[in-house]
């Protein structure tokens, strides 16, 4: 693994817009990809951080244009994967449904649940493959980042947390965001579901930073604020939360020996998962996505 260890870095709302200037990347260069399942959300830019093989992807595209449903998500982890990724570091915009978790702090997630209904939530449609995703996250890249955050910016970083990924693109009720907070959601979004899943079945790491910028509808803002005031007190919490992670990227990247020294569960994650009889399976299908499970099939 460490000979090939390759990063992918999708940005997402903030993040996804500064990543090329904020991280400093020699040797750019501009995949315009195409998979079984389309082209990615844009342009995929892959360079060196350091010595570190990194690859830069914009979740939302060029200008913000797609919403959280149209993310071709599974063309996204496809090309990521025929690139050589071995880990995807991600990035979001959240609210937070914790007071404890303050706009503009980062929060390494650790869980996830699942709020999705219009979305393709697996790469293998005409076979039965089952992945485990008990821990949807890395917990060797919580664990690389946890450290490399001791040692990165002032922002606060909590090392857990759940992440609720709702459809959208409308905002929770208020009943629903209480509903939420008592499932044991800490943060709401609409990205991390099915990117971090398809990574899994991609047999590729994944770790998301979420970035909080506001307090959900749980909390009752002050009735004196408006509209205009609210929506510059985000932005600016989403600017000092996406320049605590570009920091906390970059200290991270500068030592990956955890992620050479220990791979990740994930990269085994096909082994014991295709339950089809493999033999029964279209070989034009094993062939259209040898790029992800090629390995497990004869030669």
């Amino acid at each position: 693994m460490s000979a090939d260890l390759r990063i992918g870095i999708i940005g997402g709302t903030g993040l996804g817009d500064a990543l090329v200037d904020g991280m400093n990347v020699n040797d750019l260069r501009s995949h315009d990809s195409e998979t079984p399942f389309g082209k990615p959300s844009a342009p995929i830019i892959t360079g060196h951080f350091g010595d570190v093989p990194i690859a830069l992807l914009q979740r939302h595209g060029k200008g913000h244009l797609l919403n959280p449903t149209a993310i071709p998500a599974r063309a996204n982890i496809y090309a990521l994967k025929a690139l050589g990724c071995t880990h995807i570091l991600a990035s979001g915009a959240v609210g937070s449904l914790r007071e404890e978790i303050k706009p503009g702090d980062l929060v390494i997630c650790d869980q996830l649940i699942d709020k999705t209904d219009g979305r393709s939530r697996t790469f293998y449609e005409q076979c039965a493959v089952h992945v485990e995703f008990s821990e949807p996250f890395c917990p060797v890249m919580r664990r690389w980042l946890l450290e490399a955050g001791q040692h990165a910016g002032q922002a606060m970083i909590h090392g857990g947390g759940t992440y609720v990924c709702m459809e959208g693109p409308s905002f929770s009720t208020r009943a629903e965001s209480n509903m939420h907070r008592q499932w044991g959601g800490d943060l709401i979004g609409m990205t991390a579901l099915p990117e971090a899943r398809l990574a899994r079945e991609a047999e590729i790491a994944y770790q998301l930073i979420a970035l909080p910028t506001d307090y959900d509808a749980w909390r009752p803002r002050e009735e004196t604020a408006d509209q205009s005031s609210l929506l510059g007190e985000i932005i600016g919490n989403l600017n000092r939360a996406t320049a605590g992670a570009i920091d906390l990227i970059k200290s991270a990247l500068s030592n990956v020996s955890i992620l050479r020294e220990h791979p990740s569960a994930a990269h085994e994650a096909l082994r014991l998962a295709i339950w089809s009889d493999k033999s029964q399976i279209d070989p034009a299908e094993i062939k259209r996505l040898a790029v992800l499970w090629g390995r497990y099939f004869d030669s």
